[in-house]
């Protein structure tokens, strides 16, 4: 594992993997995840790293079927267990929302009342290492809203303010009140519209770290979900429109593609897709989802990947030959999603 970067903002003297570690799928579920299978999940890519470079873990006040706080629950429970590995993990908490509509609601009292929701959940166990809001609201200038989490990091609540699917310039507006840690945005070969590359370009100059979540493309594009009956029946990606059957199949196209590269090179498809992902800048975290010790350790070794210019130019190729139909989630307009705030 030699993979490693600096994250940006206030926390240039933080080291971590270059692949960090998403924990949402473990309880936002019909079905969570067996605990020790999680803290198995977890232990595993803790105990690949070198000494002293730290696993980002991203988790979510609202990460469960009731909306609720059982992922936090959970993480407090590994801390609990293994209280050594909190100065080894970089925890990232999405927060600020108003849980009845799921909907953003960066108010000074939610925004206050969030963190305080998610340091009650992690009861003392692990220092919540950042803190960012899932979505901008766009009722609250991004302004007002960092300089709220800016006062908060002073009462000592947290350390670091991250932001989340938003613009390069609701970026820039965020940063110049207080610098912005983190920013959290899909990025895969399906997901790598002409914004998400203006923040990845933003991210770079103003030196903030990119965590990229979903770059296996929510499993698709792995290869190993060949139809819609791979996924339960209440499996949420039934809902997201490029998981469709007028879709679904045109989409494999992209798979098949992205497939071919991985076996001539002897990884798999999904170390291919964080490889891809990583090498789009020093300060790019993928962000790949995992509740199974196997997968946490195969989405490592992505991050060891080298691709050469040759590799980099195929596979750029096969994205922009192959157009993916579909929203990144459902078909309306991204503004009701509070998609690029």
């Amino acid at each position: 594992m030699a993979n490693i970067a600096k994250l940006g903002g206030t926390a240039t003297n933080v080291t971590v993997a270059k692949v960090a570690h998403g924990l949402m799928m473990m309880t936002w579920t019909p079905n969570p995840v067996p605990e020790e299978q999680a803290f198995e999940a977890i232990k595993a890519g803790v105990d690949a790293l070198p000494a002293g470079v730290k696993m980002v873990l991203n988790s979510g006040e609202f990460y469960a079927q009731d909306l609720g706080t059982a992922n936090l629950k959970l993480v407090s429970r590994f801390f609990e267990k293994y209280p050594e590995y909190a100065d080894r993990t970089f925890l990232s908490v999405k927060g600020g929302v108003n849980r009845k509509v799921l909907g953003p609601d960066s108010s000074p009292e939610n925004l206050r009342a969030s963190v305080d929701n998610i340091n009650a959940a992690l009861r003392g166990t692990k220092k919540l290492d950042l803190f960012q809001c899932a979505r901008v609201d766009q009722n609250h200038p991004i302004e007002e809203t960092i300089k709220i989490l800016s006062e908060l990091i002073k009462e000592g609540k947290f350390d670091h303010i991250g932001m989340s699917e938003c613009s390069a310039a609701t970026l820039r507006r965020g940063h110049s009140v207080y610098p912005i840690t983190i920013v959290e945005i899909e990025v895969s070969p399906w997901s790598y519209e002409e914004e998400t590359k203006k923040v990845i370009a933003a991210a770079k100059e103003l030196d903030i770290s990119v965590a990229a979540y979903s770059p296996l493309g929510r499993g698709f594009l792995t290869g190993t979900i060949k139809s819609l009956d791979d996924l339960p029946e209440d499996d949420m990606r039934r809902r997201f429109s490029r998981f469709q059957p007028e879709n679904f199949k045109h989409n494999l196209q992209l798979v098949d593609a992205l497939k071919a590269i991985a076996e001539r090179k002897n990884i798999t498809p999904a170390q291919l897709c964080i490889a891809w992902v990583s090498n789009l800048g020093p300060h790019v975290l993928p962000l790949p989802g995992s509740s199974h010790k196997k997968r946490t350790l195969e989405n490592l070794a992505g991050g060891d990947v080298e691709l050469t210019p040759e590799e980099v130019a195929e596979i750029n190729a096969a994205i922009s030959g192959h157009e993916v139909k579909g929203a990144r989630y459902v078909d309306v307009d991204p503004k009701v999603l509070h998609l690029w705030g």
